[in-house]
């Protein structure tokens, strides 16, 4: 059996890992053998979605903790270490956006909810920033570990409306190259940094951007397929080979890169 791609027997850690996206993930991770450990604030979904993967056969828990609170994550890891003795991936799934960080048709840059915009960029980057110091650290010591960020189309080009979370988003990019490098110069080849960058899913935080209230494709929505070679939006398990691809040894010497996921967004113009 080639085992170039394998995941099997590997502790894998979602932060966030509960929503449409990160649910798929998680369970697509466990059915290929992975240890999955799920963490976050809301204990109902985080439950729900460890009592679906077992139910198939996999193995998952659920750990409650705040991605920006140092405190609840150093406890997390020693619950994790306590367990599996180790951590082999991390991926930094937590984030979010919010209506007062968006700058919708009828406003203007100056009508920007400032607080709203400093609470996106903090969920989306301390709330990566801060549970890498404190789980890649056990990597470091095993001399080993991938950690994989999720970034955003909005990363790669600025996109009208969603000016704070595409500045939060931005800032992942950097921080993943920037990391790369600390990590593997300072600590060896065996840790690797990247970013998956998806383009356009339909997900329960742009639902009300991307559909009308009857669920059809909203002007933005037929903007960005009109955009898209493929003229669609992405399936969530469309991200399942890429992120197997960097969870596993098969990346082993890719390092600091930022992968789009996006039916051709990025590289199409006119």
């Amino acid at each position: 059996m080639n085992s170039l791609f394998s995941v099997q027997g590997k502790v894998i850690l979602l932060t966030g890992g509960y929503g449409i996206l990160g649910s798929c993930m998680a369970k697509h991770l466990a059915k290929e053998g992975a240890y999955v450990v799920i963490l976050g604030r809301n204990k109902t979904k985080g439950d729900a979605l460890v009592e679906e993967i077992q139910s198939a056969g996999g193995e998952a828990s659920f750990l409650m903790a705040d991605v920006l609170d140092k405190t609840s994550l150093t406890r997390s890891r020693e619950e994790i270490l306590d367990s599996y003795k180790r951590i082999d991936v991390l991926v930094n799934l937590a984030g979010g956006n919010q209506a007062g960080a968006t700058i919708p048709p009828d406003k203007t840059i100056f009508d920007l909810d400032i607080e709203a915009f400093r609470e996106v960029v903090d969920l989306n980057l301390f709330g990566t920033v801060l549970p890498t110091m404190v789980f890649a650290e056990v990597m470091a010591e095993q001399k080993k570990g991938s950690v994989i960020n999720i970034s955003s189309e909005s990363a790669l080009r600025p996109l009208t409306r969603v000016v704070g979370y595409g500045c939060a988003k931005a800032a992942i990019n950097n921080f993943t190259r920037y990391l790369a490098g600390e990590l593997a110069i300072k600590f060896g080849e065996g840790l690797r940094v990247n970013a998956m960058a998806p383009g356009f899913f339909l997900t329960d935080q742009n639902r009300a951007l991307m559909t009308n209230p009857d669920g059809s494709p909203s002007d933005r929505c037929r903007a960005i397929l009109s955009h898209t070679p493929f003229r669609r939006l992405g399936k969530p398990e469309e991200l399942l080979g890429t992120l197997q691809w960097l969870a596993s040894d098969a990346s082993a010497f890719v390092t600091g890169t930022v992968i789009p996921i996006d039916g051709g967004f990025d590289a199409f113009s006119i």
